[in-house]
């Protein structure tokens, strides 16, 4: 099977996963990750099999849930025989590789740590993950079409926000609870304020910026 699907504009929500369990496949493994576009803290990835009968009313790409919503889904799935694993890749990696291919490094690092084999994986996004055992193809956005790559999305959002909310209370200059490390307003002040922390990405622009004004001095 091709690594990805050139035409999925015919499928309604389901009917991949319900395509692959026709040909056979029993483990349909939901990859997503979260965490590209912040300046500071890491990318995570989730990968997820879900059990073919779990229910989890309201399930959504994470980034159309409120994070109450969210979080009571996180909760349904580790709780239930969901097989899930994260794959995380720190702000240093990040600066040295660029975000793409820690991105897709985090990737493949969840679905390597899965405690069952998938009989297939499917990504969302335009890539697939390079060098991966497993047969895949990447559905572009699939966190709207698959419910297994929702389910991901909501688990590495969550697991992210809960990282960065930690970060909060060791960086004081920093709201992390708030803006999880994205380039809002506020955390472009507190950057200019406080300067780089050891969590903001480097090679990112506004945060090279700043340090570049700060190496003036």
């Amino acid at each position: 099977m091709k690594n990805k699907l050139t035409d999925t504009s015919d499928f309604s929500y389901n009917q991949i996963e319900e395509m692959l369990r026709n040909k056979g496949c029993q483990f349909i493994c939901g990859v997503d990750e979260v965490g590209r576009g912040p300046l500071a803290g890491p990318v995570v990835a989730a990968a997820v099999i879900l059990p073919e009968d779990l229910e989890l009313d309201g399930l959504d790409d994470s980034k159309k849930l409120s994070p109450v919503r969210r979080n009571k889904i996180f909760e349904q799935i580790i709780n239930s025989d969901t097989i899930c694993a994260i794959g995380i890749i720190d702000n240093e990696s990040i600066d040295k590789i660029n975000i793409l291919k820690a991105s897709l490094m985090a990737m493949r690092k969840a679905v390597m740590d899965l405690k069952k084999a998938p009989d297939f994986v499917i990504v969302d996004g335009t890539f697939p993950i390079p060098k991966l055992d497993y047969p895949q193809f990447a559905v572009v956005k699939g966190d709207s079409r698959c419910r297994s790559i929702a389910a991901a999305s909501v688990v590495a959002k969550v697991t992210r926000d809960r990282i960065m909310e930690k970060y909060d209370a060791m960086y004081p200059g920093f709201s992390f609870s708030k803006h999880k490390g994205y380039p809002t307003a506020e955390h472009i002040e507190e950057l200019r304020r406080e300067g780089p922390c050891d969590i903001h990405r480097k090679s990112f622009k506004p945060v090279a910026e700043i340090l570049n004004q700060y190496a003036l001095f």
